[in-house]
């Protein structure tokens, strides 16, 4: 138990470490190649805050752990909403753009509402079985495609050309970077999907509860740190487009590519986190509205960090 509670602590630092060095070094080449900010932070950045929950999701459907695979998905969209927001909304109030109100936050609350659609095989086509097929997930990444190239074009056409701190490496540091940056990525990603396996045989958990938990948390860690980091520098349109953008990434990127690699089996007991998911996002939107302007307030943020707390409980206690 703890071997495997230090190999699971040396995973997410590996694969944070990987990640962090993987965006600086491919960054430092793309400032070199003339590629524009606003790009830069759309792709390469946005991509590297979601390359742990990618990684370890591959390693996860890969070795058959696919309750693993939707409970980390699903996880580390609950936490970015109730627990990152939360956190953030209480250092400071965030005020919420309109481009975010009535796009970014009604499309993760779309994806959300998609991933109920395609696991319900059962109720809507009299399947046997709940499962996320692999053409299921092609889709959800034509999703994440048209997501993407909307974001770039919209981005491009309004001009938002936004100061970037970029490490400045030599094109032979940036290579060695990038290697290693995927190593750890590579290494992290099979430590954290082993020991927390190991982890959920020796307590008694299952793998879904441990991937809600440890491991949804461990891998948006990034992107806690972002958000914690922006919020106090009074930059709140980072903080909340940050973990909305994840939340997007989340679904039709990394569980596209997961159910593309090993189609997903959906248990009963998932249905529950799906619909706490729908339901995190539909509370984030109404939140907005509530109060004076568009913005989550302390005692909201409170408010969200309670829920997750209290979901949370109810896992580990179930």
């Amino acid at each position: 138990m703890i071997i495997n509670l230090l190999l699971l602590i040396c995973g997410f630092a590996a694969l944070i470490f990987g990640a962090t060095k993987l965006v600086d070094a491919a960054s430092s080449v793309a400032v070199k190649l003339g590629i524009p900010n606003i790009v830069i932070g759309l792709t390469i950045v946005a991509f590297g805050t979601s390359a742990p929950e990618l990684v370890v999701n591959v390693f996860a459907a890969v070795s058959g752990s696919t309750e693993m695979v939707l409970g980390n998905v699903l996880g580390s969209n609950i936490f970015n909403i109730l627990g990152i927001l939360g956190i953030a909304s209480i250092i400071y109030p965030l005020t919420v753009k309109t481009s975010t109100t009535w796009l970014e936050i009604p499309l993760s609350l779309l994806a959300a509402v998609c991933v109920l659609i395609i696991s319900a095989d059962v109720l809507l086509d009299g399947a046997s079985d709940n499962f996320i097929s692999r053409s299921e997930g092609i889709v959800l990444l034509l999703f994440f495609a048209i997501f993407l190239v909307y974001n770039l074009t919209v981005a491009k056409a309004g001009g938002e050309e936004e100061e970037m701190e970029t490490k400045d490496y030599s094109t032979g540091k940036a290579v060695i970077f990038i290697i290693l940056g995927l190593a750890g990525l590579i290494v992290g990603g099979r430590l954290i999907v082993d020991s927390a396996v190991g982890i959920a045989e020796v307590i008694g958990l299952s793998e879904r509860v441990i991937g809600l938990t440890v491991v949804s948390v461990g891998t948006s860690l990034p992107e806690l740190a972002t958000s914690v980091i922006a919020v106090r520098k009074k930059n709140v349109d980072i903080a909340i487009g940050n973990v909305v953008g994840s939340n997007i990434f989340n679904i039709f990127l990394i569980l596209g590519v997961s159910t593309t690699v090993a189609p997903l089996q959906i248990n009963d007991g998932a249905f529950f986190d799906i619909f706490v998911n729908i339901a995190a996002g539909l509370l984030l939107f109404i939140f907005i509205f509530t109060g004076k302007g568009r913005k989550l307030e302390r005692w909201e943020g409170f408010l969200l960090l309670g829920l997750y707390i209290a979901y949370v409980s109810y896992l580990v206690a179930a």
